[in-house]
């Protein structure tokens, strides 16, 4: 029992909770994650407005630094065999590609630090996967790479733009903080997108009423390993696709004694809102199951919101 369930929940909410079950471990949200590196990092006011000194200079070599890019990309025989362009270049599949990174470049260059823009970092990261429209898996170590090539570009922009030296230091301060908590951001996604489609069967989650214009399918499937259970499932469910998450779950806050640790740990519980319902093959998991219950091949799982 947690020892400070007033916290998140409402009083109709608690008497809820106590019939409900746990899902412990998921993965942060990418707003969350992304607001927390960049606090870690600290990326003031001071660091933006020497970011914003040297947009200008940036701006004028954008262009070359997109082509660059892919001309590099082109050239390097892993990265060539990965877009599969080791004999020809797909003409509408490099044009495609040099557009996402402009359009990720002007947001970039406006030092865009949006809730929105962290959702669309943790997308660019489940794309590296493999999961995006074409399927293309994009190991990290490249996307760190890229991530590194286009600090040094800057660098060396602002440099060959007459900048004074303490300007781009300061300038380059910014930016250092500021790509490096957009690569995490991307590497989290990229993590999530690897451990959904791990395991060693797959499990059928349909889907109904207002869950499914969120995660906008009518079913998921996610793959497990022998011996996890519902709660595994679920977990792997709302951490790939976080917008659900606030949708459907309420947060908690339990202790945890850790081994490593003298002290107890105060992590985050999550559980579904009042008239939630969780059915697995057809049997309601707040009454008999559990979130414990192992699951098997061919077992399905049903998520309803209130009013089905």
């Amino acid at each position: 029992m947690s020892l400070y369930p007033q916290l998140a929940l409402s009083s109709i909410e608690q008497d809820w909770w106590g019939s409900s079950f746990e899902l412990r471990n998921l993965a942060p949200t990418p707003i969350e994650e992304w607001r927390r590196t960049l606090t870690f990092l600290g990326l003031g006011n001071e660091d933006k407005l020497a970011m914003s000194r040297s947009v200008e200079a940036l701006m004028h070599r954008a262009v070359e630094l997109v082509i660059q890019t892919y001309n590099h990309l082109q050239q390097f025989p892993e990265t060539a065999a990965i877009l599969g362009w080791e004999e020809n270049i797909d003409q509408e599949h490099l044009e495609e590609r040099r557009r996402f990174f402009t359009i990720w470049l002007a947001r970039t260059l406006g030092i865009d630090t949006s809730d929105e823009f962290a959702t669309y970092l943790f997308r660019a990261g489940k794309f590296h996967a493999g999961h995006g429209p074409r399927q293309i898996h994009t190991p990290p170590t490249y996307v760190t790479a890229a991530m590194g090539s286009v600090l040094a570009f800057f660098a060396q922009a602002l440099g060959e733009a007459g900048l004074k030296a303490q300007d781009i230091a300061a300038a380059m301060a910014g930016w250092s903080k500021y790509l490096n908590a957009q690569l995490n951001l991307m590497l989290l996604g990229y993590q999530i997108a690897r451990e959904f489609e791990a395991g060693e069967y797959p499990i059928r989650v349909k889907l109904f009423g207002t869950v499914r214009p969120i995660i906008g399918k009518s079913e998921v499937i996610v793959r497990v390993y022998s011996g996890d259970t519902a709660a595994k499932v679920l977990g792997k469910l709302f951490s790939y696709y976080p917008d659900a998450r606030s949708h459907a779950l309420v947060t908690i806050w339990d202790t945890e004694e850790k081994s490593h640790s003298e002290w107890l740990e105060v992590v985050p519980v999550y559980v579904f809102r009042k008239g939630w319902r969780i059915l697995l093959n057809g049997r309601d998991l707040s009454y008999g199951y559990g979130h414990e219950h192992p699951i098997a091949p061919q077992d399905e799982i049903a998520i309803f919101p209130p009013g089905r």
